[in-house]
């Protein structure tokens, strides 16, 4: 896989990046969405592909980004099709961080050091490519400005920038509130992005011990009242 094109879990992250405090929003859901934006970027490559509610390997071959092989490897070594809210909402210990050291690395995301209270330290992120943050942004914009069925990239990370609740972030107050609504709606634009951005939601809401049963086309099924997974939520939420 070719670097001249950012991964949607990088752009997830940098649209999450807040350019006046360098904190990332809504940073335990991002742990969440970053871990389903790999499934995309993965599907997008042609390595994974959905079956049903389940995501099966259909190329093992690397694609040369090491934080998405790595993914991939973990879902080969399961040997069978594994359902997505049970990947999404399993430990992702430090995934947050990978993505910001890579950032940093690549020249879009500088480490700013401090201290809370005087005492403890701190790491902010500020980004340094803004041009490329404006450009996500844009992409966003027009798809929800102009109503067109975006592009299939852009449609997941609508669909993960939703499910995460990056809305009020990106369009917030009451003026934001169409806009968010429209952000909702362009999950429908793309299968995979609407699969794990479901998932993430189920995740977030305890519902991810039940498989779903016959999915209405193109909408989303009620979601069965399940008692979280003590484990699991707890480990995704610590991060």
């Amino acid at each position: 896989m070719g670097r001249s094109r950012r991964t949607i879990p990088e752009e997830l992250l940098l649209l999450a990046l807040d350019p006046a405090t360098g904190t990332t929003a809504q940073p335990q859901s991002l742990d969440l969405g970053l871990a389903g934006a790999q499934l995309v970027e993965l599907a997008l490559a042609g390595r994974i592909a959905p079956d049903g509610d389940r995501i099966a390997v259909v190329m093992p071959r690397p694609t040369g980004d090491p934080t998405l092989d790595s993914a991939l490897e973990l879902l080969r070594r399961r040997g069978s099709p594994v359902r997505a809210v049970h990947w999404i909402g399993g430990p992702r210990l430090g995934l947050r961080q990978i993505y910001l050291s890579h950032l940093e690395r690549c020249g879009m995301v500088h480490a700013v050091a401090g201290q809370m209270c005087g005492v403890l330290p701190t790491t902010r992120y500020q980004a340094t490519e803004t041009a490329i943050s404006r450009d996500i942004r844009a992409r966003l914009d027009s798809a929800i400005r102009t109503g067109v069925p975006p592009d299939p990239r852009t449609a997941a990370l609508a669909a993960l920038a939703h499910a995460v609740g990056l809305g009020k972030h990106l369009y917030p107050g009451n003026e934001g509130r169409s806009s968010r609504s429209r952000l909702r709606d362009l999950i429908r634009h793309d299968p995979m992005g609407g699969l794990v951005a479901h998932a993430v939601m189920d995740v977030q809401n305890g519902a991810a011990a039940q498989p779903r049963r016959n999915p209405a086309p193109g909408g989303r099924p009620p979601a069965v009242p399940m008692q979280p997974h003590r484990g699991s939520m707890a480990r995704a939420a610590a991060h």
